[in-house]
């Protein structure tokens, strides 16, 4: 699914990017070749019947037509409407990656809040961390491909191990006719009240921290449904699509022969087009998109081995190999070696400056106009004024 190439571009090489022109999976080629195919072939279709099927008034007319086309072609602003489009796409995608449900931040408050290291304390730990996966599937069963085809029915679910029977029959009585993704969100929030109660979370405070945590967990999921529901107009993804294909349509030479230009522009206008057509749902089964299985996967092995086995199961405090070394320096590979750099003390650190003592001096404001007539009335010469670095002294003639 989705294609990760990091590590060839994690350094700046000779034709780093150009390289990257050589994957087939994910790539441009992969989207465009069947479309780009057909788009010959209707071209050289025409071409043949404005050959040999037309006679000499219709060639005629055909030209007058496409040099009518060709004119006023450039006047469609084709350029920004599928750059702001695909600008539209790309943060829309981007947001929805940021707003995925992870269990991580509640699996840390979770296995440090609920105290007991019995079957019930256990109990009550993986309970909460099974709701909490159970929210995020209710969810990608909504809005991912992927995981409805992984569980199709609310059985499936059960068969998984993500609701028990009991439960199955609580949610199905729910009369709601809404998306019930909001319902093992309330099971938490009672079942950490319940906690609360029974002293197994000790402190309000900790019952706080975890609700507002459970609190911005549900948040990604219904930002994630929210945007399955409100997508970009429908509109406005029709009239770049008309576009797109009135100025590749508006771009055809007389000669009819399928040139190097016309592909380029028929291959960089889709390309643009194609980009965001397979970004605008990163729920599908696209190369590039979500891995969701993988997510659901994760978050439920995770979070169960931070909440049980490692529950209050930590190293034994020892002393660190620094313990006596107040300038801590961990050692470099030979490989490494280059990137051990002295630290940065600021840009001016190696500015050159006269070494001579640098003597701070106060500077002094003329005289005015007005303030002449003061000094000639105190009998002041301005001219024996001296300055001294710390203090002024004005100097009284005889």
């Amino acid at each position: 699914m989705t294609v990760t190439y990091s590590s060839r571009v994690a350094n700046a090489t000779f034709f780093g990017f150009h390289r990257l022109l050589l994957r087939w999976r994910g790539s441009i080629y992969k989207l465009l070749y069947r479309e780009f195919f057909i788009f010959a072939l209707l071209y050289i279709v025409l071409s043949l019947v404005y050959r040999f099927v037309l006679s000499v008034d219709q060639k005629r007319f055909f030209e007058k037509l496409s040099l009518y086309c060709d004119r006023y072609a450039e006047q469609i602003p084709v350029t920004f409407i599928l750059g702001f489009y695909v600008t539209l796409v790309v943060n829309r995608w981007w947001n929805q990656f940021i707003n995925l449900p992870w269990p991580d931040r509640l699996m840390f408050l979770i296995t440090s809040c609920v105290q007991g290291r019995d079957e019930y304390g256990r109990l009550l730990r993986r309970t909460m961390m099974r709701y909490v996966n159970l929210t995020s599937i209710l969810i990608f069963r909504s809005v991912s491909t992927t995981v409805c085809k992984r569980f199709p029915t609310i059985e499936h679910v059960v068969e998984a191990g993500f609701m028990t029977p009991e439960e199955r029959k609580l949610f199905e009585n729910i009369n709601s006719p809404h998306l019930k993704y909001w319902v093992p969100v309330v099971w938490f929030t009672n079942l950490a009240a319940k906690a609360r109660k029974e002293g197994r979370i000790q402190d309000s405070v900790d019952l706080q921290a975890i609700l507002k945590e459970m609190n911005k967990f549900r948040t990604w999921c219904s930002t994630l449904f929210g945007y399955d529901w409100v997508g970009i107009p429908l509109v406005y993804t029709q009239v770049l699509s008309f576009s797109l294909s009135l100025c590749v349509s508006l771009s055809l030479s007389l000669s009819l022969s399928l040139s190097l230009s016309l592909s380029i522009i028929f291959f960089f206008y889709s390309v643009c087009l194609f980009v965001a057509e397979q970004l605008i749902n990163p729920f599908g089964e696209d190369d590039d998109d979500f891995e969701t299985n993988w997510i659901i996967d994760r978050n439920l092995q995770v979070s169960l081995l931070a909440v049980d086995e490692m529950h209050m199961n930590m190293p034994h405090l020892t002393r660190d190999i620094y313990w006596d070394d107040a300038a801590a320096q961990p050692p470099y590979t030979v490989a490494a070696a280059d990137y051990c750099i002295p630290s940065f003390l600021g840009s001016t650190t190696d500015m050159g400056y006269d070494p001579q003592p640098q003597h701070t001096t106060k500077q002094h404001k003329q005289p005015t106009t007005h303030t002449s007539s003061t000094t000639q009335h105190l009998n002041i010469q301005p001219h024996t004024c001296c300055m001294h670095p710390y203090k002024q002294t004005v100097v009284r003639s005889s």
